[in-house]
């Protein structure tokens, strides 16, 4: 469980990393922000698509392990099942949060901003240590 773990850390701290680096790029003037802030119907368009990602990507993320199909595969596999449903939810919220951190940039919109710290605060909640994964992989009493 192990090296489960740590493969699920590597990917968990490498796209807060991607995040965090896009930050870096744009706050520091090395990529131009704003490149789309004209383009309102496109802006309308990915903020609608981006609220009901974000919102699908939370739920979905924190609540994952607790559908009974996935719960069962995580006992009985365990680890196997532990690599492919945490990388699933680790990518849930990790790839809108990102793809929320580009588009607040593009679009210098704030909702964008607020998309991106909603999943990043549900990310402690998920983030994969060794006790996490041997939890949700054992039978609850």
């Amino acid at each position: 469980m192990k090296k489960v773990s740590k493969l699920l850390t590597l990917v968990f701290v490498s796209l807060v990393a991607v995040a965090l680096a896009l930050v870096a790029l744009y706050e520091s003037g090395v990529l131009e922000s704003g490149a789309l802030a004209d383009s309102k119907q496109t802006e309308f368009v990915a903020t609608t698509a981006m609220e009901l990602t974000t919102l699908v990507a939370a739920f979905l993320g924190l609540r994952l392990f607790k559908f009974p199909k996935i719960h069962a595969d995580l006992i009985t596999r365990k680890e196997p099942a532990m690599l492919m449903w945490g990388m699933l939810r680790l990518l849930v919220l990790e790839v809108p949060m990102v793809v929320n951190t580009y588009l607040y940039y593009m679009f210098m919109n704030p909702t964008f901003g607020y998309l991106a710290i909603i999943l990043l605060l549900c990310l402690p909640f998920v983030m994969p240590t060794v006790g996490r994964c041997i939890d949700e992989t054992t039978e609850e009493v």
